[in-house]
C-alpha cells in the first residue's frame, strides 16, 4: 500500500495560505533538508485545479538549478478538477476522473513510491478527514501571520491524530508529523 503525505507551512496562528507573504527568514538550510527528505521518496503528487493553475505557471519556467522545480516537473501529477477539462499542459499532467476518493483509494493501492499532497487546503482536510491521509506535516514557521486561510474550519469533526516525528530547527520552525490516531 502506498502511502498518501501532505506537507503545509503554517504560522503560529494557524494560516497556511500564502506563506511567501510571512515566511520571510525563518526558512532555513535544516528546514530545507527536511523538506528534501519528505519529498525523497515521492513519486507521484495530487493537485486541486488552484494550486495545479498557478504551479503550472510557475514552475515549468523555473531555473535548471532550481531543486524543486527539478523534483515538481518531470513528476506524475494528477489534479482534481470540476472546471478543467481536456490535456493539461504542464509535463506528466492528468486530470483525476470520477470520484476523488475512490480514485485515491486506487492510487494509493497501486505500486511505485509515495504520493504527495501538493498545493490544496481542502483536499487535505477532505482526505485526512476521509481517512486516506497517511501524515500530514505542518511546518509552523515563528510568525504570526493574522490574516490567511487556515487548515481547520470551527466546523471540523473532532478528529484524534498521533505525532508520529517532530523536530525544531535553529530558526524556531517545528516540523510535525502527524498520522490519524487508531481507534
Amino acid at each position: 500500500m502506498r502511502k498518501l503525505t501532505a506537507g503545509l507551512f503554517m504560522s503560529l496562528d494557524g494560516v497556511v495560505e500564502s506563506p511567501n507573504l510571512w515566511q520571510f527568514d525563518s526558512f532555513d538550510d535544516e528546514l530545507g533538508a527536511l523538506m528534501g527528505a519528505m519529498i525523497g521518496s515521492v513519486d507521484t503528487a495530487i493537485l486541486g485545479r488552484v494550486g495545479y493553475e498557478q504551479w503550472a505557471e510557475f514552475w515549468p519556467t523555473a531555473g535548471e538549478g532550481d531543486p524543486f522545480g527539478a523534483f515538481v516537473n518531470p513528476l506524475e501529477k494528477h489534479v482534481a478538477s470540476r472546471t478543467l477539462s481536456g490535456e493539461l499542459a504542464w509535463q506528466n499532467s492528468h486530470l483525476i476522473e470520477g470520484d476523488l476518493f475512490e480514485f485515491v483509494r486506487t492510487l494509493k493501492a497501486g505500486s511505485g513510491g509515495e504520493i504527495s499532497l501538493l498545493s490544496s487546503i481542502s483536499m487535505v482536510r477532505q482526505l485526512l478527514f476521509a481517512g486516506l491521509l497517511d501524515e500530514l506535516t505542518v511546518m509552523i514557521h515563528p510568525v504570526i501571520a493574522g490574516a490567511g486561510q487556515r487548515l481547520f474550519e470551527p466546523d471540523d469533526p473532532t478528529t484524534r491524530l498521533e505525532l508520529v516525528r517532530s523536530t525544531v530547527t535553529s530558526k524556531g520552525n517545528a516540523v510535525l508529523t502527524y498520522s490519524l490516531r487508531g481507534e
